[in-house]
């Protein structure tokens, strides 16, 4: 996949404590602010979920991430992006980013998720802690949006809203980014909740 990216200061993203500071009142708001098992919620409004891996590989971060992680500014990391699909509609663009000091004492599942879903693994390990989400809206200079249009370039959104947290295990942490894709709002209500897989909730904080 094409790395060319600008990483400008320009293209750096202002990450808020409250979804209300990058989105209005109303369903967006309830979907970024959610802290329970995205993946549970998607699988409850369509008939056929799909994790689609893009990559899964070693990468560089990003600046504002390696801040988070406590990462010398732009270092190698593992680095796994995914498309999730509703009834073949592409929701959610998921990009996490795991230290390359982690072991596999830490996150024993990552290197061999496939097209698993992360958030399934995470919130059935009572071992995993969920830090505070923060919340962005992206704009077109920002490296995951560029990364976005060469994915899926019929999106014509000029801004996209995304969220992100820490999640640590034992002594590993990794960086989970969600950016929200405009088909979201075409979900119907949860009215496949048999289908759904039953997921814990919540994290502890």
């Amino acid at each position: 996949m094409p790395r060319m990216l600008e990483r400008v200061s320009t293209s750096a993203a202002r990450w808020h404590e409250h979804a209300a500071a990058v989105v209005g009142r109303g369903p967006l708001q309830q979907w970024l602010s959610d802290r329970g098992s995205l993946t549970a919620r998607l699988q409850a409004r369509c008939q056929q979920f799909r994790v689609q891996r893009l990559s899964q590989q070693q990468a560089r971060c990003l600046p504002d991430e390696a801040g988070l992680l406590g990462l010398p500014r732009a270092c190698q990391t593992h680095e796994r992006e995914v498309i999730l699909r509703c009834d073949a509609q592409a929701i959610i663009y998921g990009h996490t980013v795991v230290p390359l000091t982690a072991t596999a004492a830490q996150w024993p599942l990552f290197a061999a998720l496939g097209e698993q879903s992360l958030g399934t693994t995470l919130f059935h390990d009572p071992l995993v802690i969920r830090g505070p989400l923060s919340f962005a809206r992206l704009h077109p200079r920002h490296p995951l949006m560029q990364r976005l249009r060469q994915i899926l370039p019929e999106i014509s959104a000029t801004s996209l809203p995304a969220r992100r947290s820490l999640f640590w295990r034992k002594a590993g942490v990794l960086l989970v980014t969600e950016v929200f894709l405009p088909a979201l709002a075409q979900l119907p209500a949860a009215v496949y909740e048999k289908r759904a897989f039953v997921e814990q909730t919540t994290l502890r904080r």
